[in-house]
């Protein structure tokens, strides 16, 4: 009997680098996870951040309503922000190397951000039609658990490496480690969705913060170079992939994964007001 590959966890993160959550399921269209990064946080110059550079970030645990647009912030003190989402005049920021119109999310949330943090922070929602994910050719990503076992085994740990501090959508059971490399340009079917991989998650100084506290605990980059650094990939220091949605569908932890012969052709776009972002 052949392996099988298969969706060993789901995650999102309703605000770009506030914790990471868990899901048993997703409903994927053409811009990945409906509510995945529906907002983002910017700091006193209108820059985008995340716990990149202010780990204290990753402590927020958010929950967010998309359907009946509310939103709550959760603090490690047990302080908690709810609200109906409400958005203020368009201003422009800087994301990454772009420079969008985004709308600061009104009442409380920003003071409560920027005084956990300790810098003035405000709280933007995702502009309709911008995709705030990392990589401008992919929605979703994709990590094996062997590939993480394996960095486990180069940086000599005695207990597994948290997936979170990766901040994939997708995990997938069953395959090599680093597997997934090999993918890119090809198409395969995750549950009833079909994504195409674009190309490599490239790494940086976030994966060495603690996914729950974001305190830097390990020197991720440093063991990643040591046996990835070398590599042919499309990003430096390679870890994972992402990918395109070419087919949106239904997707839920234990659903099989299989890597496809040709390519899929596209379906239109089939993107519902409710799931854009608020």
């Amino acid at each position: 009997m052949g392996r099988r590959i298969a969706v060993d966890w789901i995650s999102v993160a309703p605000v770009k680098g506030l914790r990471l959550l868990p899901r048993s399921e997703v409903r994927l269209t053409a811009d990945g996870v409906p509510g995945d990064r529906a907002f983002f946080v910017v700091d006193g110059r209108n820059v985008m951040i995340s716990m990149k550079r202010v780990g204290l970030l990753a402590a927020v645990v958010p929950d967010h309503d998309p359907v009946a647009g509310r939103l709550a912030l959760r603090f490690p003190d047990g302080r908690s922000v709810a609200d109906t989402v409400r958005l203020g005049a368009a201003t422009r920021v800087r994301f990454f190397d772009t420079e969008l119109r985004a709308r600061p999310v009104e009442g409380e949330f920003s003071a409560a951000l920027s005084e956990h943090c300790g810098v003035s922070l405000r709280l933007m929602a995702t502009p309709p039609g911008w995709v705030s994910f990392d990589r401008r050719q992919g929605v979703v990503s994709v990590l094996s658990l062997a590939s993480l076992e394996r960095l486990r085994e180069v940086a000599g740990l005695a207990e597994p490496i948290d997936h979170r501090r990766f901040r994939m959508t997708f995990g997938f059971s069953g395959l090599d480690a680093h597997e997934e490399d090999r993918w890119v340009g090809r198409d395969l079917q995750v549950g009833e969705a079909v994504l195409r991989i674009a190309g490599h998650v490239g790494r940086c100084a976030a994966t060495t913060r603690d996914a729950d506290t974001g305190v830097m605990d390990l020197k991720t980059l440093r063991h990643l170079a040591a046996y990835r650094g070398d590599l042919a990939a499309t990003e430096p220091l390679p870890f994972g992939v992402h990918a395109q949605v070419v087919r949106p569908g239904p997707v839920s932890v234990g659903d099989p994964v299989m890597l496809l012969a040709g390519t899929v052709e596209p379906r239109s776009r089939e993107v519902s007001d409710a799931d854009r972002t608020a």
